[in-house]
């Protein structure tokens, strides 16, 4: 494969499975991609993600860029090199952290002015500016500067969400010049499915036209500005629709979302890709995933339960360790409890998606949907 060709291996219903390859390495879809935002996955070191078969790792522009620096990132041979992670790595703009600052951010035209969260330093990003700093970064794939509005808003401020992204879009793909890595443009629009659609729309049409003047197109789409706030059946009402309208010869990839039960009805929908801090930021809390349901393991009912986390789990931490230990852990506050949550709850969503993958390929999707669903995993999310 090409740098940054995109197979389709299978489809079943909406579901697909593809291979994607990058610098880095090709990755198979559907996928769940553990977020590191500082260059490191909380408690995870970098040979266990790849023992967990994790194939993308996210790092994020926002607090790369504030600090230690994408000057400093650089100097250290970029991202991969940085945090001695081998595979694929993905930097998400910053766009979000930017704008849950919303007392703090300054739009314009021409881009947005915050304020650091380090140091107080006002900051502007430029459209040119944000592709400058990931690629110094050195990420596979870069994600376009875009404005994510919350949920609710009015919809005039969605409206103009989708066009600062959309000129922003343009903008980053004009700019972005690095060969080794890929940008992936952004659908906003809230949960206005017309607004969606239009923002669809703006990102084709700009595309054709960049390839028309002799310049690049987007590796893949982001459809961001879900799980924002609003209830997952609303997300549902407007994201198959979305996601499909999308090229079907490239990722897409659903931001922001790590609930095992949204990501199963995801790929039922057609999407590829997901992320989230859910899995890790959950463990640290104490918070395990199984098969019967979330399970908070500072419970008094586990004190003396000499069992795995998950009967039917096999990653490091079921296989060696029992529910008594890890609360007594989590009880106890000691790091290694979060860690070895951690490790269970990455598993459990690369797991689950690689079981996505194979019900995809054997063209049983809509049977693996159903009994996800009725299944006691399904009625805690």
């Amino acid at each position: 494969m090409a740098l940054f060709d995109c197979i389709l291996n299978a489809q079943s219903g909406h579901a697909r499975a593809l291979t994607y390859a990058t610098a880095h390495g090709d990755f198979q879809t559907p996928m769940f991609m553990p977020v590191g935002t500082h260059a490191t996955v909380k408690g995870i070191t970098p040979d266990r993600l790849e023992e967990l078969g994790a194939q993308v790792v996210l790092a994020n522009t926002y607090h790369l860029a504030m600090r230690p620096g994408a000057e400093l990132v650089a100097e250290a041979g970029g991202v991969h090199e940085f945090m001695h992670y081998p595979g694929p790595m993905l930097t998400d703009s910053g766009g979000f952290q930017i704008f849950s600052l919303a007392d703090t951010v300054k739009l314009t035209d021409d881009g947005v002015e915050f304020k650091s969260i380090y140091d107080g330093a006002r900051v502007f990003w430029s459209p040119e500016e944000n592709m400058r700093i990931q690629e110094l970064i050195g990420a596979d794939i870069a994600m376009q500067l875009d404005q994510c509005p919350p949920y609710p808003a009015e919809r005039s401020f969605v409206e103009r969400a989708v066009d600062l992204s959309s000129a922003w879009a343009r903008r980053c793909l004009a700019a972005h010049t690095r060969e080794d890595q890929t940008l992936f443009g952004i659908v906003q629009g809230g949960m206005h499915l017309d607004l969606r659609l239009e923002s669809v729309r703006r990102l084709r049409q700009m595309e054709e036209e960049s390839l028309a003047a002799g310049g690049r197109r987007f590796g893949g789409f982001g459809i961001g500005g879900y799980s924002v706030g609003e209830s997952h059946e609303v997300m549902f009402e407007t994201l198959g629709q979305v996601a499909r309208a999308l090229p079907e010869d490239r990722p897409r990839y659903l931001m922001g979302v790590g609930n095992p039960t949204t990501l199963v009805r995801a790929v039922g929908e057609g999407v590829d890709m997901f992320d989230c801090v859910l899995p890790t930021r959950t463990a640290r809390m104490g918070t395990a995933f199984s098969s019967s349901g979330r399970m908070n393991m500072r419970n008094a009912k586990f004190a003396r339960d000499f069992t795995p986390l998950d009967h039917e789990c096999s990653c490091y931490t079921c296989t060696n360790f029992t529910r008594a230990y890890v609360r007594h852990l989590v009880k106890q506050d000691e790091m290694l409890g979060g860690i070895l949550l951690s490790i269970h709850n990455l598993h459990y969503l690369l797991d689950l998606m690689r079981r996505a993958r194979a019900a995809v390929l054997a063209g049983a999707y809509a049977d693996f949907l159903r009994s996800w669903m009725e299944s006691p995993a399904a009625k805690d999310y």
